[in-house]
C-alpha cells in the first residue's frame, strides 16, 4: 500500500498520518515547507494548487482533509492504475449552512460542495472508488477552532454567554476518531462510492456542550443567558474575543445540527468517543 495524505499537517490529517504509520505504512504528505520531524513520512515539497509540478510515485489510496476543490484539481495528476480509493473530508455544514445569511460563509460552502461533486465525478469517470466523509463539529483539545476556541474564551473571562437557552443539539467529534474512521472507510467495500455524516455519539444541547468544556477546564459552570433580542447588540462588544466569529452564532445556538451515524456504523464500524474534553495537557493546567 502507498497512501498519500493531502492536508497532513492539519488536525485530522496529522492523525491520519500517525495511524498509517502505526499500521506499518510510510505515507506521503505534501507541504509547501516540509517539517523538521519527518518521522516515517515521505514529505513532498510542493503546492497542491499546482499539481503538475509534483513528482509522486504510484499511489493506491488518497486521504484528503484539504479543500475539496484542491483535490478535484490535483486528482488527475494523482491517478494511476493502482489507485483504489479516494477518501475526502468535507463537512456537514454543506447541509446546515449552505443557505447562510452570511455571504462569505455561503460562498465558501458552495465552493466546498462544488469541489466535493467534482471529485465524485472525476473518480466515477476514472473508475476509482470514492468515499466522502462529512464530520460534525471537530475538536482536538488545544488545536481546533471550535471547542478549543470556546475553551480559551472561558479560560480567559471565566464565563460563557449564550443567546437564549442554547437548546440546539450538537454532536462534537474528535479528530483522532475521524482519522480512524477514514482508514476503516478506505478498506471497506461497503463504503465505496458513498457519502457519510460522521457525528459524535453524544447529541447534546449547545448549553451542555459548553458545560462540558467548563468541566474539562476544571472550572465551575458559569453560563449566562442573553435574550436573543439583545444578542446582536452585545455581540459587538464580545466579537474581539472571538476572531472570525459572527452574530449568527447566537441564532444557531437554538438550531439542532444532528446527523444519523447509523450508515457509517453499519458500513465501517464508526465508533467515536463520548464528548468529555480534557484540557490539562493542552493548556498546561494543574
Amino acid at each position: 500500500m502507498q497512501s498519500i495524505v493531502l492536508g497532513g499537517s492539519g488536525i485530522v490529517g496529522g492523525h491520519i498520518v500517525s495511524k498509517l504509520i502505526m499500521a506499518g505504512e510510510h505515507p506521503i504528505a505534501i507541504s509547501r515547507s516540509p517539517p523538521a520531524d519527518k518521522r516515517a513520512v515521505r514529505w513532498v515539497q510542493g503546492d497542491l494548487a499546482r499539481p503538475e509540478t509534483l513528482q509522486l510515485p504510484r499511489i493506491t489510496a488518497v486521504y484528503c482533509t484539504a479543500h475539496s476543490l484542491l483535490l478535484a484539481k490535483a486528482l488527475p495528476s494523482l491517478f494511476s492504475d493502482e489507485l483504489r480509493r479516494v477518501v475526502l473530508f468535507t463537512s456537514t455544514s454543506i447541509v446546515t449552512k449552505l443557505n447562510s445569511d452570511i455571504p462569505a460563509e455561503r460562498e465558501g460552502l458552495q465552493r466546498l460542495a462544488e469541489g466535493e461533486q467534482q471529485t465524485i465525478d472525476l473518480c466515477t469517470r476514472m473508475g476509482v472508488g470514492w468515499t466522502v466523509l462529512r464530520p460534525t463539529m471537530i475538536y482536538d483539545e488545544g488545536r481546533d477552532a471550535n471547542v478549543s476556541r470556546l475553551a480559551r474564551l472561558i479560560q480567559k473571562v471565566g464565563v460563557m454567554p449564550l443567546a437564549g437557552r442554547g437548546a440546539g443539539l450538537r454532536q462534537p467529534v474528535h479528530a483522532e476518531d475521524l482519522a480512524i474512521g477514514a482508514l476503516n472507510a478506505a478498506s471497506s467495500e461497503a463504503a465505496r462510492d458513498k457519502i457519510y455524516a460522521l457525528p459524535g455519539p453524544d447529541a447534546i444541547s449547545y448549553r451542555e456542550m459548553v458545560g462540558r468544556i467548563f468541566d474539562g477546564l476544571g472550572k465551575r459552570r458559569r453560563i449566562v443567558t442573553v435574550p436573543p433580542v439583545l444578542w446582536r447588540a452585545a455581540f459587538a462588544l464580545a466579537a474581539p474575543l472571538l476572531p472570525n466569529a459572527n452574530a449568527a452564532m447566537g441564532e444557531r445556538m437554538a438550531k439542532d445540527m444532528v446527523f444519523d451515524a447509523a450508515p457509517a456504523i453499519r458500513d465501517f464500524g464508526w465508533s467515536p468517543r463520548s464528548f468529555r474534553p480534557q484540557f490539562e495537557r493542552a493548556f498546561g493546567l494543574q
